[in-house]
């Protein structure tokens, strides 16, 4: 069966979906994609640079607007989304839901004098969840759009879309994210993003590396209850900054950290400084890897996806939860490391737990090994989509 046919069936099935919830037919067809981070683990929260990518997965909905304020969000596998435009309050009850996430985007528009109102949708996800290709940036960025779209005339610029998601996640949700996930369902294609200057990030358009298929392998284990080792990466970075009277290490360089390491062991852990080295090479690899797409060095961007990986595991440490004896994404790491000889691969995204991926020549002999260990359902063929969150 072609894409095309297997995406007609899926609309027409979450249309007839949207039909037998309201009662009525949808207006209205947005997609908003899941996201790759190719190089830059870890770096926006410290106005680092990245390298990242829209990719094929997505959320679909059908919507339509409402004129009773209420916005109605429902999906056959999850709990729905409920509640009024007139009442935008944060609940701590909420932490950790899908309904602070849409709630938190309304506020974020209503405290800045944007336009909002209600809206019935139904919702079907390929983007698979707590897994590192960010189901939640992908969730937010896409009420966004609708909100955008159906109430702001489509003037809302992506950048500001992703703020407002940014802010859902942190505020609402209660997850100290940077703003790397949301700019990559938000942009669409391959953009290398340097967050100097957290107010007008420079995003530059890069070409895709050719001859190479993306495979995402989801590892298993869910991102809902690592919270707290997400915040450590921050906080502990954060804390070497700060000993180097810096509010962020992007004020700071890699040879202010080495001239100042016996004192800094002083003043905070090894595992902060080892951290603090993985940012600011991070920062070097993305360089690297941007520049190597440009001049057509698909080998050279390999590598720099490589030493990304070996970066994470080494000396950011998010490959496996401290304490745990299971380490799943650590194993696909290692696994591939023995399947992949032309290519690159490596963790992705918050880590602790979730995917890994890969950029291979030969797919399906790639896949089906991942397979035979992960599961065929958590072995996932993509590409890069040029288009970010939008109407359809």
């Amino acid at each position: 069966m072609s894409e095309i046919t297997i995406e007609k069936k899926r609309a027409d099935a979450l249309e007839s979906y949207f039909r037998s919830e309201f009662g009525c037919a949808p207006q209205r067809l947005f997609s908003s994609p899941g996201r790759a981070e190719i190089v830059g683990n870890h770096t926006d929260h410290n106005r680092g640079k990245v390298l990242v990518s829209a990719i094929s997965c997505d959320i679909l909905s059908f919507v339509s607007p409402r004129s009773d304020g209420v916005i109605d969000i429902r999906a056959e596998a999850f709990s729905p989304v409920h509640f009024s435009v007139n009442d935008l309050a944060g609940r701590e009850r909420e932490k950790g839901k899908s309904v602070s996430l849409a709630r938190g985007v309304c506020h974020y528009f209503a405290t800045r004098g944007y336009p909002i109102g209600g809206f019935s949708a139904v919702t079907h996800s390929t983007v698979f969840r707590g897994a590192g290709v960010s189901s939640s940036a992908a969730f937010e960025v896409l009420v966004a759009e609708i909100l955008n779209t159906l109430y702001c005339g489509g003037k809302i610029s992506p950048l500001e879309r992703a703020r407002a998601a940014q802010y859902a996640e942190n505020v609402y949700f209660g997850k100290p994210c940077g703003l790397l996930d949301q700019c990559g369902v938000a942009f669409g294609g391959l953009n290398k993003i340097d967050f100097a200057d957290l107010s007008n990030p420079v995003a530059e358009s890069v070409p895709a590396p050719s001859g190479y298929t993306i495979v995402l392998t989801n590892t298993g284990g869910s991102h809902a209850a690592l919270t707290s080792h997400y915040a450590d990466i921050r906080r502990e970075m954060g804390e070497v900054a700060s000993a180097l009277g810096k509010s962020v290490l992007r004020e700071s360089s890699l040879s202010e950290l080495l001239s100042e390491l016996p004192r800094l062991r002083n003043k905070t852990s090894d595992r902060a400084i080892l951290r603090a080295f993985h940012y600011f090479e991070e920062n070097e690899r993305v360089d690297r890897a941007a520049d190597a797409l440009k001049a057509g060095d698909v080998a050279g961007f390999l590598v720099a996806v490589r030493q990304s990986g070996e970066s994470s595991l080494a000396f950011l440490q998010n490959c496996y939860v401290p304490g745990e004896i299971a380490q799943p994404l650590v194993l696909a790491l290692k696994l591939s490391e023995k399947l992949i000889k032309d290519g690159a691969f490596r963790m992705m995204g918050g880590g602790f737990a979730g995917a890994m991926i890969a950029f291979v020549r030969d797919a399906e002999e790639y896949g089906r090994a991942m397979a035979r260990v992960f599961g065929r359902e958590n072995v996932f063929y993509t590409s890069i989509r040029e288009r970010g969150a939008c109407e359809v």
